[in-house]
């Protein structure tokens, strides 16, 4: 049994009609984290620190990347905007979650060397606008039934009226 204060014994009663006590285990946000980082190294090609981490959390479902981010970065001195966190899988049974961390030496070098949906997440590229599917399906379709340059014609909307 845990026997820590975050617990809490409540009684119920069962089908029988007698009382039993039972064991509500509250998970709270603010339990502590520890993290473990390995297999480190220092990258002067691309510019970066990176690592396995390993992030023991027992009495939480998980860690948000946002917060390992804010720890990643207290923990080796960088701006929480240069540290990019990717690749956790939580251990069946939880409690214990591993993923990857690249902690950018500027800026500049990460917008280089990051994948374009990294940066998109990390929040330096905006998202391109995408259309709505059925439109883009629409707009193949008709695409199809042209060759050479005409296909540019047929990916435009078809006139109303005619």
């Amino acid at each position: 049994m845990w026997k820590n204060g975050r617990d809490r014994w409540r009684r119920r009663l069962d089908g029988s009609g007698q009382d039993t006590m039972y064991l509500l285990v509250l998970w709270l946000a603010d339990a502590p984290v520890t993290i473990r980082t390995r297999k480190f190294i220092t990258n002067r090609l691309l510019a970066r620190r990176q690592f396995v981490v390993d992030v023991l959390h027992p009495s939480r479902a998980n860690v948000s990347k946002s917060e390992l981010n804010e720890k990643l970065a207290a923990l080796y001195k960088a701006d929480k905007s240069r540290v990019i966190t990717f690749g956790f899988r939580t251990q069946f049974g939880g409690g214990r979650s591993t993923g990857f961390a690249l902690i950018y030496d500027d800026e500049a070098s990460q917008r280089k060397f990051e994948p374009k949906y990294r940066l998109i997440r990390a929040g330096l590229v905006a998202a391109p606008t995408k259309t709505n599917r059925k439109l883009r399906k629409e707009r193949k379709n008709r695409a199809k039934k042209f060759r050479g340059t005409k296909k540019s014609k047929a990916a435009e909307p078809p006139k109303k009226g005619k």
